[in-house]
């Protein structure tokens, strides 16, 4: 088997592109090493099987296209019992095993693994992510399946970087709660230096601005109803006076695109903390099918000063974000969350804290569909093994 993992992508991986790939590897503590260090909810008497092997052995299932615990627990059956063997597993748990530990995991815990573990590998080792602006979309999203009866479904709030979908910190909204009060403690996970959060309007609060900068991170924020007099002063700023400063046209899903971009200096009396910039950004989209045309106008803060982030910098920053909604889409549609009907305890988080972690290494060596990548590692354990750095 082919030691170096870069060789093995792009021996079997055809002509995809490689992204950025950690060097060193071996210098990182093993996935199921961080895993087994994890908080274990079982009984000393009684356990057959250990924590991070039980928990290694379900991401492997996930990255081979599982989608449901039984899925996981089938995927342990057909495996070869010297794969099983090298994540310290000797017999195939059953899919009971599986749901009552997923069940009574810490969430919290998992997800502060996880995401460490993601972003460690994340990281450019060439040091250049230290020079320049990473962008790390905040955003979040309904488990719908988790419902049930009266219960409303499970909710998660993540933190993803724009290149790659890694999602490097996740908490749980509170019942009767909204994303609001687990913005902070969500950032605060994340080293945020030279970190801009991009979010939508809801998070356009002053709170969050100063908890960001406090942090020693920068943000883009979308402003709208929910900040009227800021929306107001934003609208009756000098636009048309100010220059076309970056344009993009895109085509494609049955739509052309046009988007224009301007940026504008501020005066500190704008009514948001620390916001130096404002953002204009006129997108005409136009349905290829029925050549119908609309208009829309988005209008943002940045506390990015413009020695800081050029307005194609600013354009980028913007329009990364919605990877974080490509990302919920693909949960939906390959890993079939909606349809899910994992719902006891904390069980949907701990399925949906899986998926995040096989999208973004998946993303990171460099798969654009993630459908044929999960056909690819389900066949090609080794494979799997190495992407994950996974021995017991």
């Amino acid at each position: 088997m082919p030691s170096s993992l870069i060789d093995v992508l792009q021996r079997h991986r055809g002509d995809a592109d490689l992204l950025h790939l950690p060097a060193g590897l071996s210098e990182l503590a093993t996935l199921s090493q961080v895993l087994d260090r994890l908080p274990d909810p079982r009984r000393v008497r009684g356990r057959r099987y250990r924590l991070g092997s039980l928990l290694a052995l379900s991401v492997l299932a996930v990255l081979g296209g599982a989608t449901t615990i039984a899925g996981i627990a089938r995927y342990a059956t057909d495996t070869l019992p010297e794969v099983r063997a090298r994540i310290g597993l000797r017999h195939p748990p059953r899919a009971t095993t599986l749901g009552r530990l997923f069940s009574r995991l810490d969430g919290d815990a998992l997800d502060d693994a996880v995401g460490a573990w993601l972003a460690r590998h994340a990281a450019d080792p060439a040091g250049e992510e230290a020079l320049e602006l990473v962008g790390v979309a905040v955003d979040g999203k309904a488990v719908r399946g988790s419902r049930t009866g009266e219960n409303t479904a499970i909710h998660l709030l993540a933190a993803a970087l724009h290149e790659g979908q890694a999602v490097i910190s996740q908490r749980q909204i509170a019942v009767k709660s909204n994303e609001i009060p687990a913005f902070a403690p969500l950032l605060d996970r994340i080293d945020l230096h030279k970190r801009v959060i991009t979010a939508d309007a809801m998070h356009t609060q002053t709170g969050h601005a100063e908890h960001i900068i406090a942090r020693g991170g920068h943000y883009i924020l979308v402003v709208k109803g929910n900040q009227k007099r800021l929306r107001r002063r934003l609208r009756h700023l000098p636009w048309r006076e100010v220059p076309l400063q970056h344009r993009t046209r895109e085509q494609g899903h049955g739509r052309r695109e046009i988007r224009r971009l301007k940026v504008c200096t501020v005066q500190p009396g704008l009514l948001f903390p620390h916001a130096v910039q404002a953002i204009e950004v006129k997108r005409r989209r136009t349905n290829r099918t029925t050549n119908k045309t609309t208009i829309n106008t988005i209008y943002a803060v940045t506390s990015l000063a413009p020695e800081q982030a050029t307005p194609e910098r600013l354009a980028e920053l913007i329009r990364g974000h919605w990877q974080v909604e490509a990302l919920h889409h693909v949960r939906d549609v390959t890993f079939a969350e909606d349809a899910s009907r994992v719902r006891t305890g904390t069980a949907p988080r701990a399925m949906a804290t899986l998926r995040n972690l096989a999208i973004g290494l998946i993303r990171q060596a460099g798969w654009t569909n993630i459908a044929a990548a999960t056909d690819h590692y389900r066949s090609r354990t080794d494979h799997a093994f190495q992407l994950l750095n996974l021995e017991a």
